[in-house]
């Protein structure tokens, strides 16, 4: 498997509410797969992460509402907090004509059709490895999507990653798996680089070592085919080093700590969604909209 599983996207005129962090990753591997970035438009009230964005996405445009970037965008990429959803869709002006691509985490698509009646939107759980090619996206679509919208959105996730449509009741699992899962992996890179480095290794080896080995075992099952369990067994000798390494692990009960995080990011995203569609513009405090999505934690 190649970095990049798509051709680009077609240049349509796209618009971001919302820069942070998986905005950024986004537009940025849609804005190398492409021509350029002069097509994206995004708006964010946060000092940093305009500045992330226009680092990240030279030639972007930055709107100063959110109804000036709708006005300007044919396909809306909404990537706010939870919470903020309603008010950002409702300062968004007339969507008609508008594709609205959500990336944000537990609110469903009806939740996102409530607000302002719009109901042309897919519902999508993407994750920041999409920033160099390598994302893993699901998405759901809304019932409102016309003739061809499959197609864009397939065309816009599969340029950054693979994409795969499912039911949107899976979405809140997939965020357990690929959508919070860089960060269980991250943290699995941070901890073998430092069991190297306690066992003499000079850290900038050791780091480069845990991440080519992590990525490596992730492009051999992808492209053999073949289960991880078996491939395991293949390089764990009877009484050798791997033996006695994994017998550590799991006597750490690793294997359940894992399948229990995927467990509660998943059902961390329900709990958002419906925090989330508890909310309005008054409870937020009539604070501007377009902020950050949550990714983090």
């Amino acid at each position: 498997m190649s970095p990049s599983a798509s051709s680009p996207p077609s240049a349509a005129r796209l618009g971001f509410i919302g820069g942070g962090r998986m905005a950024q990753a986004l537009a940025a591997g849609i804005a190398q797969r492409s021509e350029g970035s002069s097509s994206i438009r995004f708006h964010d009230p946060n000092a940093g992460a305009n500045e992330a964005f226009r680092r990240l996405v030279p030639g972007s445009i930055a709107c100063d509402d959110n109804r000036r970037l709708v006005a300007e965008s044919d396909l809306i990429v909404l990537a706010v907090k939870p919470p903020y959803v309603d008010a950002a869709l409702a300062a968004a002006g007339d969507l008609t004509g508008k594709l609205v691509l959500s990336v944000v985490a537990g609110r469903t698509l009806a939740d996102l059709a409530g607000p302002v009646g719009h109901r042309r939107i897919v519902r999508a759980m993407p994750n920041t490895p999409a920033l160099v090619g390598w994302g893993a996206t699901c998405y759901s679509l809304g019932a409102g999507v016309l003739d061809g919208d499959r197609e864009r959105v397939e065309d816009l996730l599969a340029s950054v990653g693979l994409a795969f449509e499912v039911p949107e009741s899976a979405l809140d699992a997939v965020t357990g798996v690929s959508g919070s899962g860089p960060a269980y992996v991250l943290l699995m890179i941070e901890a073998l680089a430092d069991g190297g480095v306690r066992m003499g290794l000079p850290r900038e080896l050791a780091l480069r070592l845990a991440a080519r080995t992590v990525a490596g075992a992730g492009v051999l099952v992808e492209r053999t085919g073949t289960h991880p369990a078996l491939l395991r067994e293949q390089v764990t000798s009877p009484g050798g080093t791997t033996a006695a390494a994994l017998a550590t692990l799991e006597a750490g009960a690793v294997r359940s700590h894992v399948q229990e995080a995927v467990r509660a990011a998943a059902l961390r995203a329900a709990e958002m969604g419906r925090e989330g569609s508890k909310c309005n513009a008054q409870e937020i405090g009539g604070r501007e909209i377009g902020g950050s999505e949550s990714r983090k934690g």
